[in-house]
């Protein structure tokens, strides 16, 4: 535990609401959270169309001609291309420009005309991307799915706190990240299966079946309920009495503390006119912060490097295509399965146990993929032929750094930063988490083909270097906010032995 902090679950929270899991709770969260679909399936489909032959001479025939037919080519820089980059990394700079408009949608019009126009336009932004002709066509299609990822990520994740009760919020928030694991391993299933398609347009398929996870979350939109919070917002109280009852499955009297909570909690939220102001005052700083630290250190855990460019990465160490893709295959599948670790133990061993274990098991893993690529590859990055045993171990190394992302930061750096906020500024502080995201996956993921040509083997040090930061920040600065109301959040920052100096009680806001 941080210096000086204490645990507020050491005794009963201040409010204990009744209500347990319900089946329609259950389903509604679950379909919810396949907002992560078209997130996940993107992130896994990108890395194995840029590794397809047929794409790359279609579009980016210098890439292919270093890729396929030079031989002299350092291994380290075979893909590095900005133009290809660009392809993969255009969405993310849409989506933080579209976050920015998507927190105005969702406080005024509600968390599922959110996702609806998330998945319209992620729908035909996969259309187009499908059937591009050119590479104006394939980046007009990225912006169109950045676009729809901004949306959706801006709003799945408030939803399902808000619908979920207090102590199994943190399980329900997780299925959103499973849903982007399991479109990643989809997409790593289709990139495996599609370059068998005779013609070489195997690319087009893996592209194109970014509309099946679009179409399931325009589809379900028309009907998931809003949440009792967006109903208090829009001033439907009888709604949001009837569906906060439905959703805990107990009687008017037993919701009534609940409910006096969420109607307060929105009065306070239309007292602020100006949330983005607001969210800079004194005593949102603890929020504010997280809001920007938590996705900032998500991205530079280097996960992207393995999820965007699995396959290429595989190639560069020596994996055939065949190989590669198949390597990709096992991770996504990782990635997935250690997930539901995390659903199993987030509410029950805390944020920060999960935290502080995966970036120890990261940083332990990623020095040991430096260390074996360096000795094998050194600084030359020449072709050589691997043993079978040493693929083998870098695979599970990678494997075994999947995992501990998959369980920690990966959906601890979504459900942390949507718990924390009070609704007032709620929407405004998602919409900057969601951007800081999108804003550094762009940057890792403009940067990483040239940093690998340029850092080799070092690219994994500079990586390990955040992971240390970001677990000493976690160990010091974060608070545990398992089994703590979501409108009573603020009892962690009071008790914290750094925070508490920003709360109005200790210190008069300025």
């Amino acid at each position: 535990m941080g210096a000086g902090w204490t645990d507020p679950n050491d005794g009963d929270p201040k409010k204990n609401y009744p209500g347990e899991i319900t089946f329609y709770v259950l389903v509604t969260c679950i379909v919810a959270a396949m907002g992560g679909l078209i997130f996940g399936y993107d992130i896994g489909i990108s890395g194995g169309v840029t590794s397809m032959a047929p794409f790359l001479q279609k579009f980016f025939p210098s890439v292919y001609h270093k890729e396929a037919l030079d031989k002299s080519t350092n291994q380290y820089c075979k893909f590095d291309s900005v133009t290809l980059t660009m392809f993969t990394s255009s969405l993310y700079l849409a989506a933080l420009v579209a976050s920015l408009g998507a927190s105005w949608v969702t406080k005024k019009l509600g968390r599922k005309i959110s996702m609806l126009i998330g998945g319209l336009v992620f729908l035909a932004g996969a259309i187009i991307n499908a059937a591009a002709l050119n590479i104006a066509m394939l980046i007009i299609g990225r912006i169109l799915l950045g676009i729809g990822v901004g949306f959706a990520n801006q709003a799945v994740p408030l939803y399902l706190p808000e619908m979920a009760p207090y102590k199994l919020r943190g399980s329900l928030n997780i299925i959103f990240q499973l849903c982007i694991t399991i479109g990643i391993l989809i997409a790593n299933v289709v990139n495996y299966l599609t370059p068998k398609i005779k013609g070489g347009y195997g690319w087009r398929v893996s592209l194109g079946g970014a509309a099946v996870p679009a179409l399931f979350i325009v589809i379900s939109s028309f009907f998931l309920p809003n949440t009792p919070n967006s109903m208090l917002e829009k001033n439907e109280p009888e709604k949001a009495r009837a569906i906060l009852k439905r959703i805990r499955g107990v009687s008017d009297k037993e919701i009534e503390a609940e409910f006096e909570d969420l109607v307060a909690a929105s009065e306070a939220s239309k007292a602020v006119k100006h949330p983005w102001r607001n969210i800079r005052n004194r005593k949102y700083r603890p929020q504010l912060i997280m809001s920007m630290a938590i996705p900032f250190f998500q991205q530079f855990t280097g996960i992207n490097v393995i999820m965007f460019y699995a396959p290429q990465l595989f190639k560069t160490i020596g994996f055939g295509d065949n190989a590669s893709l198949l390597s990709a295959l096992i991770t996504g599948g990782i990635n997935c399965f250690a997930t539901l670790v995390s659903i199993y133990g987030i509410d029950r061993w805390g944020r920060r146990f999960l935290f502080l274990e995966g970036g120890i098991q990261m940083l332990i893993f990623q020095v040991l993929v430096t260390i074996f690529i360096g000795w094998k590859f050194g600084v030359t990055g020449q072709v050589i032929d691997l043993p079978k045993w040493f693929a083998g171990l870098v695979v599970f190394f990678i494997c075994a750094y999947v995992a501990a992302f998959a369980w920690s930061w990966g959906p601890l750096g979504w459900l942390v930063p949507s718990e924390i906020f009070p609704l007032e500024i709620r929407s405004a502080a998602q919409s900057i988490t969601v951007s800081v995201n999108m804003l550094f996956t762009f940057i890792v993921a403009q940067l990483f083909l040239t940093m690998l040509c340029h850092l080799k083997f070092g690219l994994f040090i500079f990586f390990a270097f955040f992971v240390v930061l970001m677990t000493l920040f976690v160990y010091f600065f974060l608070p545990e906010t398992k089994n703590i109301p979501i409108e009573e959040m603020t009892l962690v920052w009071k008790e914290h032995w750094f925070w508490r100096r920003f709360m109005p009680e200790d210190r008069p806001q300025v």
